[in-house]
């Protein structure tokens, strides 16, 4: 691409440009972000962080609540709510070691990753709950297991084509590039 018209009669760093766009798999000024896309492997990338967090937390909700023999209903709150609280976490330490204040990098956790949670939280719990049994299942039994994990690879593959539509658009995780 000819960025000439771009720089005309302007001072141009070519190094940091460079180095700009040497950021590894991520979008550029110049990249995916200005042209509307972005790679699959960055969203596939971007949906695995956040289905991290959202495992962990997910999973030590039902093992808290089950462990306390709560209901479904509480049980699940507490897991959807450690779901977010994790996958905020993740964002939240990442941008916090780039330098980022607290109140700013939660501001970009949360613009980064609340869609992308919340859809993969909407589609596993939603799975749970459509498996004939999934909910009053015990951590012990393998349609606990089968039914959650199965959760999560359904979410995974619904919620990457999401975050790839976000990401392509400036949105979602693509606010995270700039601090890492």
């Amino acid at each position: 691409m000819d960025h000439s018209a771009h720089h005309t009669g302007t001072a141009h760093d070519h190094a940091s440009h460079e180095d700009h766009h040497r950021h590894g798999g991520h979008a550029t000024h110049h990249g995916e972000h200005a042209h509307g896309g972005a790679s699959w492997p960055m969203a596939a990338k971007a949906t695995l962080h956040c289905l991290t967090g959202c495992a962990i937390g997910e999973i030590l909700g039902m093992v808290i609540g089950t462990a306390l023999m709560w209901g479904n209903v509480p049980t699940m709150v507490l897991a959807i709510t450690l779901a977010f609280l994790f996958g905020y976490s993740f964002t939240l330490f990442a941008v916090r070691r780039a330098g980022l204040d607290f109140k700013a990098a939660i501001k970009v956790a949360l613009a980064a990753d609340t869609v992308s949670i919340a859809v993969m939280e909407l589609v596993d719990n939603g799975i749970i709950a459509l498996v004939p049994g999934a909910m009053d299942a015990h951590l012990s039994d393998g349609l606990f297991w089968s039914a959650l994990l199965g959760g999560f690879a359904v979410a995974f593959v619904i919620t990457t084509p999401v975050n790839k539509w976000m990401i392509g658009r400036g949105k979602g995780h693509a606010v995270v590039h700039a601090y890492h």
